[in-house]
């Protein structure tokens, strides 16, 4: 009898706390007889392979075992490697698959045609001659959505959630958020001594295209003001709470963290370069822009320093190794117990098992009136007797 085989894959971007995933489901089929199969790039792994040529094989697929995961725990990135793939809207096909009859769509913006296909067949054929029965599928909002496609297609399939942005929907946390949040204040508690030697306004761009968990709870444990992606603060006001602060500190210099993708009344991030494959453009840093703006309306000097990828480098804390073990050992228990359909998740603040996100409800978002002060731009420290121990709740 075939041995029941598993595949994992990590999509997007890295963040520290995935190697303990694939390390646990590693070694817990290895315990049950269960093979692992490691799927080499995100969902490209999927859309690229090609069964019958040897080397797309051996770059896609990584037979998991104990040996070649014993120590992977001990660093963070992912082994597995990663890629921002949407097998259903490919712009480029694949070598082998040139001149194949696929579903394809053309559409037009600012007078541009293009064209993309839908891989999606492909995906299930190279799951089907794998013998893959489950799949585990690490990632965002993005790489989920991909992951609920194929639940609808009858692929049995178990998501774990990772983001350092924190914005997965029906969880309260997402594996690198903790990691990310400790970088940004041991960075931001260094660069004191530097913004005050030289009187400045020290301002700090952090991840969060559309949500501002990360720039809140860093502003939460350093005790600075932050902008958010949900709420548009008035710039006059918010520059003047900048220099009195900066006024009152004996060290005369203030500090504030911002979102990627905060802005203010009136003003709007600019996007450029080529989408990615979810459509997502890269943006105008407003780190920049703000320090420009305090420099054109009070005079006042800056350091600009921009936070985001330093943040998902190196090891995972305890908190992302804790949770990224317990994630991967309740995907596994599912995949025994037969499930489908569910992502690992903290909900009040406990483990659980929910249904994978609806991907057309968007990124979770931050609850302003309870999280956020309108009135001071830092987060609400008042009323949180009873909350889960991330202060949120799964929405």
């Amino acid at each position: 009898m075939a041995r029941k085989r598993i595949g994992i894959l990590t999509g997007g971007g890295d963040v520290p706390g995935l190697n303990a995933i694939i390390k646990t489901v590693t070694y817990r089929g290895s315990e049950d007889d269960i093979e692992v199969v490691g799927l080499r790039r995100g969902w490209e792994a999927l859309t690229h392979l090609d069964l019958d040529a040897p080397a797309s094989k051996s770059h896609y697929l990584i037979p998991l075992n104990r040996e070649n995961t014993r120590i992977i725990d001990r660093r963070g990135g992912t082994v597995l490697h990663s890629s921002r793939t949407n097998p259903s809207k490919m712009k480029k096909l694949p070598d082998h698959l040139a001149g194949e009859d696929l579903p394809v769509s053309e559409s037009t913006k600012s007078g541009i045609a293009t064209k993309t296909w839908d891989l999606t067949g492909q995906v299930l054929a190279n799951l089907s001659r794998l013998g893959i029965e489950h799949l585990i599928a690490i990632g965002g909002d993005d790489t989920l959505s991909y992951a609920d496609k194929l639940n609808g297609l009858g692929v049995k399939i178990i998501a774990i959630p990772k983001t350092m942005d924190n914005d997965v929907r029906n969880t309260e946390y997402c594996i690198g958020f903790s990691t990310a949040i400790t970088r940004a204040s041991d960075a931001i508690q260094r660069q004191r001594t530097t913004v005050g030697s030289h009187e400045r306004i020290g301002i700090f761009r952090i991840f969060g295209r559309d949500a501002g968990f990360t720039a809140l709870y860093t502003a939460y444990v350093t005790s600075i003001r932050c902008v958010i992606p949900e709420y548009k603060v008035n710039l006059d006001k918010l520059i003047q709470l900048l220099i009195e602060e900066k006024r009152a500190n004996p060290s005369n210099y203030a500090l504030i963290v911002l979102s990627e993708g905060a802005e203010w009344e009136g003003f709007r991030l600019q996007e450029y370069g080529e989408p990615d494959a979810y459509g997502h453009r890269k943006r105008t840093s407003v780190a920049e822009v703000l320090a420009d703006e305090i420099k054109l309306r009070a005079g006042e000097e800056t350091i600009v320093s921009d936070l985001t990828y330093d943040l998902r480098s190196g090891d995972p804390d305890f908190i992302d190794k804790l949770v990224a073990l317990t994630f991967g050992n309740m995907a596994y228990d599912a995949i025994l117990e037969g499930k489908t359909g569910l992502m690992s998740a903290l909900v009040e603040g406990r483990y659980d098992l929910v249904p994978i996100p609806d991907a057309k409800l968007g990124p979770r978002k931050l609850d302003v009136a309870s999280t956020y002060n309108t009135e001071r731009y830092r987060p609400i420290y008042a009323n949180k007797r009873g909350l889960p121990i991330f202060l949120n709740r799964a929405s």
